[in-house]
């Protein structure tokens, strides 16, 4: 399969929010899990929002996410500019600014490394 071959829609069943899990089937799977109590935790996954938030400090405070979600795209950098422009409009969404990130991905093992790479330079770019 060459690069320009890849057809990313293709290798999953759902695309973007499609593919998560509803609020209410996940409030439902998180029922009854003891959530901890931690006057830092500001914002937790006990309530439906688009990052989690912890105090650092007085006037410093974490923004963490994660998005994983299924190609909405075909073209390689064109997903990855997509996939890094979701989340960070979740930090953008709490009030943060974006100092990281971190990739998380799954790619099928024939996928050819041309395309691996240009889903990673679109996300960074």
């Amino acid at each position: 399969m060459a690069e320009n071959e890849v057809k990313l829609t293709k290798l999953a069943k759902c695309a973007g929010c499609g593919a998560k899990v509803g609020a209410g089937t996940l409030a439902r799977l998180l029922e009854g899990i003891q959530v901890r109590q931690d006057p830092s935790l500001l914002v937790g996954f006990d309530r439906s929002d688009d990052a989690s938030v912890y105090k650092i400090s007085e006037d410093l405070a974490l923004v963490q996410t994660v998005d994983f979600f299924p190609p909405i795209a075909d073209d390689p950098y064109l997903f990855g500019q997509i996939a890094a422009a979701n989340a960070l409009s979740d930090v953008y969404a709490m009030g943060g600014e974006p100092k990281l990130c971190l990739n998380i991905m799954a790619v099928p093992k024939d996928m050819p490394p041309g395309a691996v790479h240009q889903l990673l330079r679109g996300g960074y770019d």
